[in-house]
């Protein structure tokens, strides 16, 4: 069987899981808001001034990518505390000298989470200390708000003129106008695209300058990133491939942990030496606050991803590792001998897909904590591993595959 192939230099490692990176808190995050620059009291640190309030709304923040963004921009200040207006609004003065070489603001930075209200606000999540939930919560009050009203939308934001918006959910152009028309003197627009806007191409990775294709399902993203640039605002795009960590609710590393739990041979798509990429869910949280406020990423798209590229033969066996599984039997077919009706029966696009990362690194001084067996870890350790998952198991389309006993192909 094939084993897991890294197309870059370094060789893949397989270290156990540093218990710093097994929860929901991890370190401070050294960010990157450039505002005003003065002498901190410890050698290459820099002290924080008083300056004007920023106001940061999110867009999105109680499934996935904005549990984590939330929870590091709050850690980034001293003190915090919530008012409401029409949505959840998280409010905290940052105050610390942060060993950082870019320039901060002690203003007040007031983080709105503007969401349907459909999922808990305040939950206790693995790995999250009681204190740091009791400090958390403390701090959350909600009123749900629907994007798609614009109405709402603009009488609600043009009331608050925030200073900074987070798109983690936007995925058409028409949603993001309203917020464009009510914010005139918007500071900056952060937007979560989707590496899945490039056009397929035999030549890779996907750079940030090459072509996307208006015909994908991300046409949306697209057309919202050339939005931004027509209304000609100050905007950074992030480009993830596929996304995966703790409460991930697409099935990428669930749907290998339920067949290697339930002990079932894996069915992956033709030779499997097909080459994709992933990236955790909270390295990219980590850059989502680092471009904040940052000067190199005005007006700039990056890809975020993990450093290594894997192939699905690969992804399986690193899933099994991660888990604590043994080696798994994988079983390789022809999609094109099945009819699996409306149902998917891999969670990837069957084809080469990943990016280059090293823009954000060189630009943003940005680089993942993770790598694949570390983060698929840190995946089970805190959800699929204590009985969490979002989907249960449905093997119909593996039944179909396995009772035909396909022979691998090369």
């Amino acid at each position: 069987m094939a084993s897991l192939v890294a197309i870059q230099p370094k060789q893949p490692s397989f270290s156990v899981l540093p218990s710093s990176h097994s929860d929901f808190n991890g370190a401070r995050l050294i960010s990157s808001f450039q505002f005003k620059r003065k002498p901190c009291l410890s050698k290459g640190a820099l002290q924080v001034t008083a300056s004007s309030e920023k106001k940061i709304l999110i867009m999105g923040g109680t499934r996935f990518i904005g549990v984590f963004l939330s929870r590091l921009l709050v850690k980034e200040g001293h003190q915090a505390k919530i008012l409401t207006f029409g949505v959840k609004i998280i409010t905290f003065d940052v105050r610390s000298c942060l060993e950082n070489s870019r320039s901060y603001d002690d203003s007040q930075m007031q983080v709105t989470l503007f969401t349907r209200g459909k999922a808990p606000i305040s939950q206790q999540l693995p790995g999250e200390s009681d204190q740091d939930y009791a400090d958390f919560s403390s701090k959350l009050l909600h009123l749900k708000g629907d994007r798609m009203d614009f109405d709402f939308v603009k009488s609600s934001l043009s009331a608050e003129g925030y200073d900074v918006v987070y798109d983690i959910n936007g995925r058409e152009a028409t949603e993001v106008e309203p917020i464009l028309d009510a914010l005139p003197n918007l500071e900056q627009y952060i937007y979560c695209s989707s590496a899945g806007v490039y056009l397929k191409t035999d030549y890779l990775p996907h750079f940030e300058v090459d072509a996307g294709d208006p015909k994908s399902r991300h046409k949306g993203k697209l057309e919202t990133e050339s939005l931004l640039v027509s209304r000609d605002v100050n905007w950074t795009s992030l480009r993830p491939v596929y996304i995966y960590g703790p409460l991930n609710y697409n099935p990428v590393e669930e749907w290998f942990f339920h067949r290697l739990k339930a002990g079932r041979p894996i069915p992956i798509p033709n030779s499997g030496m097909q080459i994709t990429q992933l990236g955790h869910v909270k390295d990219l949280a980590k850059a989502f606050v680092q471009v904040l406020g940052n000067e190199k990423a005005s007006k700039q798209v990056f890809n975020i991803s993990a450093e290594k590229y894997v192939t699905f033969d690969g992804l399986a066996k690193a899933c099994a590792k991660a888990g604590g599984f043994p080696e798994p039997e994988l079983v390789h077919y022809n999609p094109k001998e099945f009819d699996f009706g409306k149902k998917k029966a891999f969670p990837f696009r069957d084809q080469h897909f990943f990016t280059s990362i090293e823009k954000s690194k060189a630009l943003l001084g940005w680089k993942p904590d993770f790598d694949l067996v570390e983060g698929l870890t840190d995946s089970y350790n805190l959800d699929f591993g204590r009985g969490t998952f979002r989907k249960a198991a449905d093997f119909s389309t593996d039944d179909m595959i396995l009772e035909k006993k396909l022979v691998p192909q090369s």
